[in-house]
C-alpha cells in the first residue's frame, strides 16, 4: 500500500460544510490548519485530534476524587475493627493505583477502532452474563454487607455489574443497528432486548444490586429510544419496567424501609436505622454551608456517615468544601454528559449509528448514575448503593469508567477523521 501526501484542500469550505452539517454557522474566514496524513491506500489515518477539554475535565474530576477519597478514608483504621490493620493511606493508594491502571487502559482503548467493539458487542454481553453468574457461586464471589458482587483478583476486587453497564451499551447499540429495518415491529425489535434485560435483572437482583439494574435498564431503554423504536411500544415497555421496579420495592421489607426512611429520615424510628445514612448526609451538607469547614475538617466522616469514601463522597465534599464545590462537581458532570452526547450525535449524523448510540449509552450511564448518587446524598432520592462515577473509591468502577470514556474519545477521533476526508 502506498500512502502519499495529498494536496492541501480548501479547509475553509470543508469546515463550513461540517458546521452546516452540525447546525452551526459559517467559519467566518477562520481556516483550520491540518498537519496530519490522510489515508488513501487502506492504511489507518493518524489521529487528527480529539476533545482535549473533555479529557482535562475528566482528569480534574479524577484528581478531586483522589483527594476526597484520602480525606474521607484516613480515619477508618482508627475506629473500625475490620480496617484496624490498614494504613491511613490504604484506600488512597489503592484508588491511585486504579486511576493509573485506568489511564493505561484509557490510552490502549482509545487506539482500538469502533468497528472492533461493534463486531464483538454480542460476545462482550455474553461475557458479562457469565461473570454475573460466576459472582453468585460460593467461593468465587466475595460477600460484603450481605451482598455478593465482587470477584477477588488480587490487585482489585472486580465488580461484574460495572462491565455489564458497558456491555449493555455496546449490545443495545449493535442490536439497534441490526434491527433498524424492523424497529417499528414490537415483537421482533423490543421483546428480544426485554428478554436480555430480564436475564441481567435476575442475576443482579440475586446479588442483590438493584441500583446497577436501574442504571443498566436506563442505558438499554435510552438507546432504544434514541435508536427510534416505535413510540407507543417504548412507552409501554417503560411502563412495564416501572411496574416491575415498584413490585420489587413492594415485595422487599428492606426496600420498603428505605422508602419510608427517605420520606422521614429524622424520625426516631428511622434515624438510627434505615434513615441513618441520609440523616447524617444532610447534617454534613448543613455543616458545610457555602464554603465548607475546610479540607479534612469533616466531622460526619468520623464513623457517623457510613461509606463516606464510596456512596456518600458528595456529602463529605459538601461538608469540607461547601456548596461551591458541590455545584462545581454537578456542573462538571453535566458538561461531561453533554459533550458525550454531542460526540454521539455527530457520529449518528456521519452515518455511524453504532458509534453514536454506544457513545450516547455511555452518556446515559454517567448521567443516570451520577444523578442517582447525588440525589441520594442530597435527600432527593431514596438511599441506594451507587457510587459517584470517576470519584468514589472502587477499582473496577474507575477502570470501566475510563474505558467507557476512551471509547467516546475514539468515536470523536474517528468523527474528526471522517470530517477531514480520512477513514475511520
Amino acid at each position: 500500500m502506498i500512502s502519499m501526501r495529498l494536496p492541501r484542500p480548501d479547509w475553509r469550505s470543508l469546515l463550513d460544510r461540517a458546521r452546516a452539517l452540525f447546525g452551526r454557522g459559517p467559519s467566518q474566514g477562520k481556516a483550520v490548519p491540518v498537519r496530519d496524513w490522510v489515508d488513501v491506500g487502506g492504511q489507518p489515518t493518524r489521529w487528527v485530534g480529539f476533545d482535549q477539554t473533555l479529557v482535562w475535565v475528566v482528569v480534574a474530576v479524577l484528581m478531586l476524587g483522589l483527594v476526597m477519597v484520602y480525606s474521607a478514608s484516613i480515619q477508618l483504621p482508627d475506629g473500625q475493627r475490620r480496617f484496624s490493620a490498614y494504613a491511613p493511606t490504604h484506600f488512597m493508594s489503592r484508588h491511585a493505583f486504579s486511576i493509573v491502571l485506568g489511564a493505561i487502559a484509557f490510552v490502549a482503548t482509545a487506539r482500538i477502532p469502533i468497528a472492533f467493539w461493534e463486531r464483538w458487542a454480542p460476545w462482550i454481553f455474553v461475557a458479562s452474563i457469565v461473570l454475573l453468574i460466576m459472582v453468585l457461586i460460593p467461593g468465587v464471589g466475595k460477600v460484603v454487607y450481605k451482598s455478593r458482587r465482587w470477584i477477588p483478583l488480587g490487585v482489585m476486587n472486580f465488580q461484574p455489574s460495572e462491565l455489564a453497564k458497558l456491555a449493555i451499551a455496546f449490545y443495545a447499540a449493535s442490536y439497534m443497528v441490526r434491527k433498524m429495518d424492523i424497529k417499528e415491529d414490537f415483537l421482533r425489535s423490543v421483546l428480544p432486548m426485554a428478554a436480555a434485560l430480564a436475564v441481567l435483572g435476575m442475576l443482579l437482583l440475586a446479588e442483590p444490586d438493584m441500583g446497577a439494574f436501574v442504571v443498566i435498564a436506563a442505558i438499554a431503554m435510552g438507546i432504544l429510544f434514541l435508536g427510534g423504536v416505535n413510540g407507543r411500544m417504548f412507552l409501554l415497555s417503560t411502563t412495564v419496567l416501572l411496574m416491575a421496579f415498584v413490585t420489587m420495592i413492594a415485595t422487599s421489607a428492606e426496600r420498603r424501609g428505605r422508602i419510608l426512611a427517605f420520606m422521614r429520615p429524622f424520625d426516631p424510628e428511622n434515624e438510627l436505622r434505615d434513615g441513618f445514612q441520609l440523616s447524617h448526609s444532610l447534617i454534613a451538607f448543613g455543616r458545610g454551608g457555602i464554603f465548607g469547614q475546610g479540607l479534612g475538617a469533616s466531622v460526619e466522616k468520623l464513623h457517623y456517615l457510613p461509606e463516606a469514601h464510596t456512596d456518600f463522597m458528595l456529602a463529605v465534599i459538601g461538608e469540607e468544601l461547601g456548596l461551591v464545590a458541590v455545584l462545581a462537581v454537578i456542573v462538571a458532570f453535566l458538561w461531561i454528559v453533554h459533550r458525550v452526547f454531542v460526540i454521539g450525535r455527530q457520529a449518528v449524523l456521519l452515518d455511524r449509528v453504532f458509534a453514536g448510540l454506544a457513545a450516547q449509552g455511555v452518556g446515559i450511564w454517567f448521567g443516570v448514575q451520577s444523578f442517582i448518587n447525588m440525589g441520594v446524598n442530597l435527600g432527593v432520592l431514596p438511599t441506594k448503593g451507587l457510587t459517584l462515577p470517576l470519584m468514589s473509591y472502587g477499582g473496577s468502577a474507575i477502570l470501566l469508567n475510563l474505558i467507557a470514556l476512551a471509547v467516546v474519545v475514539r468515536v470523536d477521533i474517528e468523527n474528526r477523521q471522517l470530517m477531514r476526508g480520512g477513514r475511520a
